[in-house]
């Protein structure tokens, strides 16, 4: 599989955490650094043992460099490296970038015995807390499995590697069917729970939300609020990216940015965890919770 610089997201681990006690007794765990060597092995074996049946020596080399030290050091410095052991030996590896799977090798001596369907419904069970799809980019070799597994090809890949050879990989995509649509705002009424002291939303103001699609607003007032409209998107995962500008009671414009993300509370309503940055002023930053009422 190829990893093409697909940023990470914002961190789950919270929910993820559930996801290895649930997969105890199947043996995957988070990579730390003293296993580099291990998942370097394995992704390299697998490379010169596997792929050379598909593509040419150039492009065997490209994925060797690809799949490098500094690039697998860097992903488990990011906890996003899983391992599956059997028997006290790592045999497998999965790296989990957002709402991708990324580098799924099992050393080709334990291949054919399901390992790689427990690590492929293991991403597919963490990405489905956050995304409504799956994304791959599948080597020759892995494409087939993909498409029992309900994956769609969407685009054919050439590179031309620096050997002269060329790659030739596609993009795959699946809907994760226990995920709900994106989630939808509209008509949903929320209050602040908490603020950083830099904001001038408080308890006493009153939000108004609504949606269309991805697109995203919502009009404020309360408090130190008289007047304030928000505009932004909503991501698949229900995580709002808008900007807001208020009239407040000195007057004064006020614009800023922010970020946030759901929650789903016991009592069904949702909170979101946001981290917003005034865009005039003094340019600070703050942290705020607002909930559905």
């Amino acid at each position: 599989m190829v990893d093409w610089k697909i940023e990470r997201t914002l961190p789950f681990y919270e929910e993820i955490l559930d996801f290895v006690i649930d997969w105890r007794e199947q043996m995957i765990r988070l990579a730390e650094m003293m296993d580099l060597e291990s998942v370097l092995q394995i992704t390299h074996d697998t490379i010169s043992e596997i792929y050379s049946h598909y593509y040419a020596e150039g492009v065997v080399r490209f994925f060797l460099q690809h799949h490098s030290r500094e690039h697998i050091l860097s992903d488990i410095e990011d906890e996003i490296v899983w391992l599956l052991e059997e028997d006290d030996r790592i045999v497998g590896t999965v790296t989990i970038k957002g709402n991708a799977v990324n580098r799924l090798f099992v050393l080709p001596g334990y291949q054919s015995h399901g390992y790689g369907s427990r690590l492929m419904d293991f991403a597919e069970d963490i990405i489905a807390e956050q995304f409504i799809h799956v994304h791959i980019d599948s080597s020759l070799p892995a494409k087939e499995m993909y498409l029992k597994r309900g994956y769609n090809e969407k685009k054919t890949c050439r590179i031309l590697t620096d050997y002269g050879d060329t790659l030739i990989y596609d993009e795959m995509e699946k809907r994760v069917n226990h995920q709900p649509d994106r989630m939808n705002y509209n008509g949903r009424i929320f209050i602040p729970q908490s603020n950083t002291e830099n904001g001038e939303v408080d308890e006493e103001t009153i939000f108004h939300y609504f949606q269309e699609n991805d697109l995203f607003w919502a009009e404020y007032s309360g408090g130190d609020v008289l007047k304030g409209h928000m505009i932004g998107t909503v991501a698949e995962n229900g995580e709002l990216d808008f900007h807001y500008q208020h009239l407040n009671k000195n007057r004064q414009v006020k614009l800023g940015k922010c970020h946030s993300i759901p929650r789903i509370l016991q009592n069904g309503k949702i909170a979101l965890q946001e981290k917003w940055q005034w865009l005039n002023g003094d340019l600070s930053s703050g942290e705020s919770v607002v909930i559905e009422k």
